[in-house]
């Protein structure tokens, strides 16, 4: 295997480097207090990232994205998200699911996604089901050519500034497979509306609300894919959801290992820089052996995912990736915040925010829980995925 990054990712990489350090990093002290950007620069960055080529990074580029590899994307989203989730998220993109729109549905929704012109949100999470998706409740029937959708989501990201929603409902309950559909719903759509904002432990400016469909009229031209077919294109999207997960944890723990060793050489105690002493240099040393772990797990996964290599063995690394990414993060952040003191207790410092940033990460795109399960699977069933 060569572990070696292709030059033009490297020299993208490095570009990307230097707009999260001049373009988001300076904006988080905002978002932090504010939980939220200026609509102006958000405007700014959006501008800006589209000029360089970040947005919709691993859309083809015969819809105008980036036409990145899975490898590409990764080494992308670990710099972009040394900022804050709620500062790196301004940066546009559209989701692989819109792929699957009809010509008519890419321009009105996919090609604006990809331009930066419309944001969009994925609503599948609802109040009785989380990780077990297939569950759902909002139910959409159909009559006269119009889908009427009712039903509740929850904790969708985005969710109150999107210009639509990608939502999955329950439409075929009689069957025992193909039950669900994934339908394209706008702003304004009568008996669509914006619920609950939820007040949410980190990740500032990267807001959380509850939608609401009461006798929601979708025409039949909205739907995504096949009628029936909703959880197929939402299932399709897990191992990459779950890679670019790994990376997003990535690019903390890289700055938190920055800000860790700058603070250890520069804080003396005892008449010493406190780097000076072993209980101080073992902490880095183990977050550096995470950080090395997480990335060469979450690099392999996206190498395995762009070799075409078998779907349920790229499944398997990608759910080991964010297990141990996530988890990972959590590691360092504790650590990192120790070796601050009290110093990395107060809330302007970028530990104390990427300590409660990190806790989702074991949550979202899949608990911890759920990627053991599927590791342990897939081990009793085929062996090691190596």
């Amino acid at each position: 295997m060569d572990f070696a990054i292709p030059d033009h990712l490297a020299e993208f990489r490095e570009t990307v480097r230097r707009f999260t350090e001049s373009e988001l990093i300076p904006h988080e002290d905002y978002v932090e207090e504010h939980d939220g950007l200026p609509e102006e620069v958000e405007r700014r960055i959006r501008e800006r990232a589209v000029a360089i080529g970040l947005n919709a990074m691993g859309m083809p580029e015969e819809v105008g994205g980036a036409g990145l590899d899975v490898l590409g994307q990764v080494l992308v989203t670990e710099e972009l998200f040394r900022a804050l989730g709620g500062v790196a998220e301004a940066v546009p993109s559209a989701p692989g699911v819109l792929l699957a729109c009809d010509e008519e549905q890419r321009e009105r929704f996919l090609v604006p996604c990809v331009r930066g012109d419309l944001q969009w949100c994925f609503a599948l999470t609802e109040p009785d089901t989380g990780s077990d998706a297939a569950g759902i409740r909002t139910r959409a029937e159909l009559a006269d050519g119009t889908w009427t959708i009712n039903g509740r989501k929850r904790f969708i990201s985005h969710g109150d500034s999107a210009d639509f929603a990608i939502v999955f409902a329950l439409t075929h309950p009689d069957r025992e497979q193909d039950r669900i559909t994934a339908f394209l719903v706008e702003k304004g759509t009568p008996g669509f509306s914006v619920g609950q904002l939820h007040k949410t432990m980190g990740h500032r400016g990267y807001r959380q609300a509850e939608l609401v469909f009461d006798d929601c009229a979708v025409p039949e031209g909205n739907v995504l894919g096949e009628p029936g077919r909703g959880f197929a294109i939402a299932r399709g999207g897990l191992s990459s959801g779950r890679i670019m997960t790994a990376a997003r944890c990535l690019g903390p723990m890289a700055r938190l290992i920055d800000d860790g060793l700058e603070w250890a050489k520069q804080r003396v105690q005892f008449g010493r820089p406190i780097a000076d002493y072993q209980a101080i240099q073992f902490m880095l040393a183990d977050c550096a052996t995470d950080l090395h772990a997480a990335r060469l797990m979450t690099y392999n996964a996206a190498w395995a995912a762009d070799r075409g290599e078998a779907p349920k063995t790229v499944h398997a690394k990608a759910s080991a990736a964010k297990l141990f990414a996530s988890e990972a993060l959590g590691r360092v952040a504790d650590r990192v915040l120790q070796i601050f003191g009290g110093t990395g207790y107060m809330n302007e410092t970028y530990v104390e925010r990427a300590y409660r940033n990190a806790r989702i990460e074991r949550i979202w795109e899949g608990t911890s829980e759920i990627q053991r399960i599927i590791i342990a699977r897939g081990l009793l069933k085929r062996g090691m995925f190596s």
